[in-house]
């Protein structure tokens, strides 16, 4: 499912969905991945975030990517893709659990992904990602 849509369907957050969407075929000028936080800054100056903004209480969420960002510098962004995955227990809780959910970023140089975790004592749980313009 494209994020834009998974947004607008879930979070019924318009802002959300239109920050992505004005920032498809944009030539991406930087990027970079800081804790729960994918940044793009593009060539006309325009940036926008990808981030988990559904944090509760006993949780800790985060991002990781095996993949170089900076390989994609120069690259235009065509789309942004949420892949569900199989979830095991987290041994640092009791009942806890530790969600993984892909989100993959799809460039005129190829695609990239990021693996968005959530670890949570069984309770909490689920995803929020968000895309959001940034200063």
């Amino acid at each position: 499912m494209r994020l834009g849509a998974m947004i607008r369907r879930v979070f019924g957050n318009q802002n959300s969905g239109n920050a992505l969407a004005e920032s498809l075929n944009k030539q991406i000028s930087k990027l970079t991945l800081e804790d729960a936080a994918l940044r793009f800054t593009f060539t006309d100056g325009t940036k926008i975030q990808l981030t988990d903004m559904g944090q509760s209480c006993c949780e800790s969420r985060y991002m990781r990517t095996d993949d170089d960002p900076s390989y994609y510098v120069g690259a235009i962004l065509l789309d942004a893709e949420i892949k569900e995955v199989p979830n095991g227990p987290d041994e640092s809780y009791i009942g806890g659990e530790h969600e993984v959910q892909f989100l993959e970023i799809k460039t005129d140089k190829g695609s990239f992904t990021c693996a968005c975790h959530n670890e949570h004592n069984g309770y909490y749980g689920g995803f929020a990602i968000e895309a959001s313009k940034i200063e």
